[in-house]
């Protein structure tokens, strides 16, 4: 098959970026972008099932006669926050913007799907993913509920997150732990309000919420193996108090994150009989909801080998590298891991705002390390 022109594919990538930029959708609500996907997917000549897991796209290709598939995923969901930037592409949707990268990642696997149903070069079949609502760890799971793995099989999945700070052409990745589990939690302190002129004659909550909040710190500090990597944050304290009148109810929430269930079971256990102790102690009740939101990503290390390969073959080989530690922050893309091997990894932004930012804005010059990258994955899996 030819070989397509890499440019004129950047520059068609850069488009559709922006168009998508411009239009963006929360999660599950992704009705626009779905229908930009297929469109685009089947002008490939890529066979389309559309509305998988609600409004998910799953776009199959398939070269040769070998009876292998691997999945390449990209997000499509956007984010509740109000834009900042001012270029010609900004969001059109008050309150709503791509803050995440989510409208790179969907252009680079058009890019790639393109590249791969123009130019071929492996023999199996390629399912290309674009899962909606990853912001809020539900559109793997809705993916999966709908049967994903049963009407679309494959053996492994892999997926990539653009991160700034990492310069544009670099690449890096690791085995096991990428990425932590999130956890939910929320304390709801109830007792008796009042004047504020008069204490003693509740049993007013924010004293008890603040002490609470306090206490709570000693969970990773003292509860937790230092060996082990966990995080409680309080994110949250609402009151029904106003300036005068002592509050009779407090609400405390935030998040936990962790690599190991045993430990998120350990934070849920303490928090637990810490709310508990901490609410007897100030003569209030304490009532604790604790939820778990995602999952650890855990990369399999034979996979991990061959993303390092592939980005070699398209970067720089002092651009590819092991990345050192995990993170702290999540990715539904584990929920796909725990059915099947995989490997998630990241590609430069280079100098951007912070991700979920509302200055943020992907950097089009690495759509093409993304597409290409993917490509090589590809071949390198399915050798035509």
């Amino acid at each position: 098959m030819a070989e397509l022109d890499q440019q004129a594919l950047h520059s068609e990538m850069t488009a559709w970026r922006r168009d998508l930029h411009a239009h963006p959708e929360f999660g599950f609500e992704e009705k626009r972008t779905a229908v930009f996907v297929a469109d685009k997917l089947r002008a490939f000549g890529l066979e389309v099932a559309e509305g998988v897991g609600g409004t998910g796209v799953v776009g199959t290709l398939t070269r040769g006669s070998g009876n292998r598939a691997i999945a390449l995923r990209a997000d499509m969901d956007a984010l509740r926050i109000a834009e900042q930037g001012t270029q010609a592409w900004r969001s059109q949707t008050p309150g709503t913007m791509h803050a995440c990268g989510h409208d790179g990642h969907t252009s680079m696997l058009l890019g790639a799907a393109k590249l791969l149903a123009g130019e071929g070069g492996f023999d199996g079949t390629v399912r290309f993913i674009f899962q909606p609502a990853e912001e809020w760890g539900r559109g793997a799971l809705a993916m999966l509920d709908d049967g994903l793995l049963e009407r679309f099989p494959f053996e492994e999945i892999f997926g990539l997150h653009n991160m700034p700070g990492l310069p544009i052409g670099h690449f890096e990745t690791r085995s096991g732990p990428v990425m932590s589990a999130e956890d939910n939690f929320e304390i709801v302190l109830k007792g008796l309000g009042g004047h504020a002129a008069r204490p003693h004659a509740g049993q007013e909550a924010l004293v008890a919420a603040c002490a609470l909040v306090v206490n709570l710190q000693t969970i990773v500090s003292r509860r937790l193996s230092p060996a082990d990597i966990g995080v409680v944050s309080v994110t949250e304290l609402i009151t029904d108090g106003t300036r005068n009148a002592l509050p009779g109810m407090a609400r405390i929430l935030g998040d936990c994150r962790s690599f190991r269930p045993e430990v998120s079971a350990a934070i849920e256990k303490e928090m637990r009989r810490i709310a508990e102790g901490t609410a007897q102690a100030y003569n209030v009740a304490a009532d604790v909801a604790y939820t778990r939101e995602f999952v650890p990503l855990i990369n399999d290390a034979a996979l991990v080998g061959e993303a390092l390969a592939a980005a070699r073959t398209v970067l720089a080989d002092d651009a590819v590298r092991v990345a050192a530690e995990p993170m702290t922050a999540s990715e539904d893309f584990a929920r796909f891991l725990t059915h099947m091997p995989g490997c998630f990894v990241f590609m430069g932004n280079g100098g951007t705002a912070p991700l979920h930012n509302p200055a943020y804005d992907f950097n089009d010059e690495g759509l093409l390390h993304g597409a290409r990258f993917h490509a090589a994955l590809v071949r390198r899996r399915l050798g035509g």
